[in-house]
């Protein structure tokens, strides 16, 4: 084979491949689209579930869409969100297992009784139930199941202590307990942020993972409710 012909061969090697890069490229392209459209058709499915528990539950407002947001906000200045991809799933869905929950327990105007307290504890396990055999819900579902443990091994249902606990579930554990003091409830107002942020501090250890609560403390001013 000539020098020419053998030059004329490798550019035609080398347009077949440069054709077969932006076929691959425009591909992938494609897929990814795909994808970021899937999830976003299941954050839909999901918060539209997570809004049909929140209606029995009425005192909650918007509180399931901010710690979604407050969790992954989490996750990722941890640096593990990508670990994590299913989490936010979790955080909107924690109560899920609330729906079976008599209205006549979990509607109560007054305080419970010891036996409908159990029946109350069992909504975690309930919730867990519900999203434990999907196969992208697994981080969820801890999330679900372990949403009242304590770091210190005085929560329920299980009474998981420390790194026992799923990290997803301990991150939620932070910013549930910050929603809850930074917004308005039927039996008393907003707190402070300082106040929040103090009794945080204060739990570090006993209810919340410390290492997470000091990952935590300087989003807190970001990521407060707007006044």
């Amino acid at each position: 084979m000539t020098e020419e012909a053998l030059e004329r061969q490798l550019l035609v090697f080398a347009n077949d491949i440069g054709a077969l890069y932006r076929r691959e490229q425009a591909r992938a392209q494609e897929l990814e689209g795909a994808l970021r459209t899937l999830k976003t058709q299941y954050l839909e499915t999901v918060r539209t579930l997570a809004f049909v528990v929140e209606a029995k539950d009425a005192y909650t407002g918007q509180h399931l869409e901010r710690c979604r947001v407050y969790g992954v906000a989490l996750l990722d200045a941890l640096g593990v969100a990508a670990d994590y991809p299913d989490a936010e799933f979790g955080f909107l869905l924690h109560d899920a297992g609330k729906v079976g929950i008599p209205e006549r327990i979990l509607n109560k105007p007054g305080p419970l009784t010891a036996a409908e307290w159990r029946v109350m504890r069992t909504h975690p396990l309930i919730g867990h139930q519900m999203l434990a055999d999907i196969p992208f819900m697994r981080t969820a579902a801890e999330v679900v199941r372990s949403h009242h443990e304590m770091f210190d091994g005085s929560g329920y249902p299980e009474g998981l202590k420390g790194k026992d606990i799923s990290l997803a579930a301990r991150v939620f554990a932070v910013v549930d307990a910050f929603d809850a003091m930074t917004t308005d409830r039927p039996y008393r107002a907003a707190l402070s942020l300082d106040h929040a942020v103090t009794e945080i501090e204060r739990m570090a250890g006993t209810q919340f993972d410390p290492e997470v609560v000091k990952v935590f403390l300087p989003l807190c001013e970001r990521l407060r409710p707007a006044s």
